[in-house]
């Protein structure tokens, strides 16, 4: 099966990147300082003085799995426009109430910046395009790991693959359980002290992205389907149509 990736010249050494890939491996933690949003829109800014050093305006960086361009970069923070696709389908947007607990001002994210030529691949593909929004159902507790579910929407439930791979709040994790709508990760130490799951409780509001390969068979058995479906090409059918 062949997998087509969009790529883009890298001015640092004129090779051929990723354009905008993440592997879901959580490089820092930061700390919302400020959230404007409207339906058309908003802006968020991050207090990030660990990353600082190697972010550049106009450049990618996934937070919470949200794939955002850095548009300021000042006292420790940077600066991100969010459209408003972005408000309407991710966490940035969830207000509360049906949709869980919102991402508000001192909200830690998680932050990773795009794949570069030569680093390690340790997750799995993560375009940082958000698919949905789930909520948290549990965060549980069992020996020195914990067991994290969360409750994705009815239309999302296609790319749950037990023991697969999914992308939440930007984390590569693999779902080892999936019942009643509910996928659960089993949480080692070291993710749960590196990443913003710490902070998660009940109702929260989480970005769901699913396996990029999943979507893609998908796509190709949808096209199949079409083709089969459609009548054939007879010189009849020409004629019916006008030529």
């Amino acid at each position: 099966m062949l997998f087509v990736l969009r790529f883009q010249l890298s001015t640092a050494n004129g090779k051929l990147l990723p354009e905008h890939m993440f592997t879901g491996i959580i490089e820092h933690l930061g700390t919302i300082a400020s959230l404007e949003r409207h339906p058309d829109g908003g802006r968020v800014t991050i207090h990030a003085p660990s990353l600082l050093p190697s972010l550049v305006v106009a450049n990618s960086i996934a937070v919470n799995g949200c794939c955002l361009t850095i548009t300021g970069i000042h006292n420790g923070r940077f600066s991100a426009d969010l459209s408003g696709e972005t408000i309407a389908r991710t966490s940035f947007g969830a207000l509360g109430g049906a949709l869980g607990g919102a991402l508000r001002v001192g909200s830690r994210v998680n932050l990773e910046r795009p794949l570069t030529a030569g680093k390690e691949f340790g997750g799995h593909f993560v375009l940082g395009h958000v698919d949905t929004v789930g909520t948290v159902t549990h965060r549980t507790a069992e020996g020195e790991n914990w067991w994290y579910g969360v409750q994705v929407p009815e239309d999302f439930a296609r790319y749950i693959v037990p023991k697969g791979s999914i992308s939440l709040d930007g984390i590569s994790l693999t779902i080892a359980r999936w019942h009643n709508g509910i996928a659960e990760a089993a949480i080692i130490p070291y993710t749960y002290d590196h990443t913003n799951i710490r902070d998660r409780k009940p109702g929260d509001a989480v970005n769901l992205e699913g396996d990029i390969l999943g979507k893609y068979i998908e796509r190709y058995l949808e096209a199949r389907t079409v083709a089969v479906s459609s009548p054939p090409l007879t010189v009849a059918r020409l004629l019916e149509e006008g030529f």
